[in-house]
């Protein structure tokens, strides 16, 4: 392994690595968002693009979602593959039409004569004392609406494999970054989000999930932050003697159910950790595919570790007492073994 194979990158580098690779090869990726040019995006995500692509490609927008997301949209029909920052998911009520009636339905609608080539990538959790309107995650909310693929890195090695991925595809895709991954030291950082990643451009399939630890007693399956609780709760229960299996999911859609059906087949049991709300949601839809393709893999009844049906408490100590967390996914497993 050379020594560029060796180093170890945040997830925000990595973003920004990928898309500086695939704007040199391809004059056609440009990006657009609020911050995105000097400040380099709040995240740290578009740092050092401007200085190498200019103001023509790194393109800093007004406080004005529907207007560049719609632009977006109209320059990826027309040839252009557009990455833009929609700076907090949680923003996607004021520029949802754009989204989900333009960016994800305009292939259908032209019966694929049309292509919309471009990446949404936007901010997702909790855990700062944001409030209600800056600390969602909304996975489910994007996973649910057809004509977007949705993808949710860990680690950095995934995040640049995916978002190089993602700007390479004709469909238009949904890149839902967790803030507390993203090596941003002003937000605090989850450690094992920060991995090897190679300098050369490679992609990570879109669709496809990874087995982050294996086991045979239990699976814990998760997105994002929900990995890291999943594997240090993995750590804890290996102290007693109980292996589990962490998948991590690393894209929403397409959904890869059959890593999931797998491991819970090995291991006959499931718990499911998720960041987004509790109803109808990813959560819910990862326990259908396992009980409605073959229930008699179970040895008991799933679980499910997810924020509950309120909005997301100001408080500090309201806010952590809502968030999942490792020790979470252990009672839910107390849960399971207990009956």
């Amino acid at each position: 392994m050379t020594q560029s194979n060796n180093r170890k990158l945040t997830i925000a580098r990595a973003m920004a690595e990928s898309v500086a690779q695939e704007m040199r090869t391809d004059d056609r990726v440009f990006v657009m968002g609020e911050d995105i040019g000097e400040l380099g995006g709040v995240y740290g995500n578009t740092r050092g693009l401007l200085e190498e692509f200019g103001k023509e490609r790194i393109r800093d927008t007004p406080i004005s979602e529907t207007a560049f997301i719609g632009a977006a949209v109209g320059a990826a029909q027309d040839g252009m593959r557009p990455v833009v920052e929609l700076m907090f998911v949680d923003f996607f009520g004021v520029c949802f039409d754009a989204i989900y009636n333009l960016m994800a339905k305009n292939i259908y609608f032209s019966g694929g004569s049309l292509k919309v080539p471009m990446v949404l990538m936007t901010s997702t959790g909790g855990g700062y004392s944001d409030g209600g309107q800056h600390s969602q995650c909304l996975y489910g909310t994007f996973a649910h609406l057809p004509g977007m693929k949705v993808v949710a890195p860990s680690n950095a090695y995934d995040a640049k494999g995916l978002m190089t991925a993602a700007i390479r595809d004709d469909s238009p895709v949904v890149f839902m970054y967790h803030k507390r991954l993203q090596g941003m030291g002003w937000l605090g950082t989850e450690p094992g989000a920060t991995v090897k990643t190679p300098e050369e451009s490679y992609t990570v399939e879109i669709g496809k999930a990874a087995i982050a630890r294996k086991g045979s007693d239990v699976t814990i399956v998760s997105l994002g932050l929900g990995v890291h609780h999943a594997l240090k709760a993995a750590e804890k229960l290996s102290e007693e003697g109980v292996e589990a299996e962490v998948v991590d999911l690393r894209s929403l859609v397409p959904l890869d159910r059959d890593t999931i059906r797998e491991s819970v087949a090995r291991t006959g049991r499931l718990i499911v950790v998720d960041e987004d709300y509790h109803s109808f949601g990813v959560s819910g839809e990862i326990i259908a595919s396992v009980t409605e393709h073959d229930i008699s893999v179970l040895k008991a009844a799933p679980r499910r570790v997810a924020f509950p049906d309120v909005p997301i408490p100001f408080e500090r100590g309201m806010e952590q007492f809502c968030l999942p967390n490792a020790d979470k996914i252990i009672a839910a497993y107390r849960e399971i073994e207990a009956g």
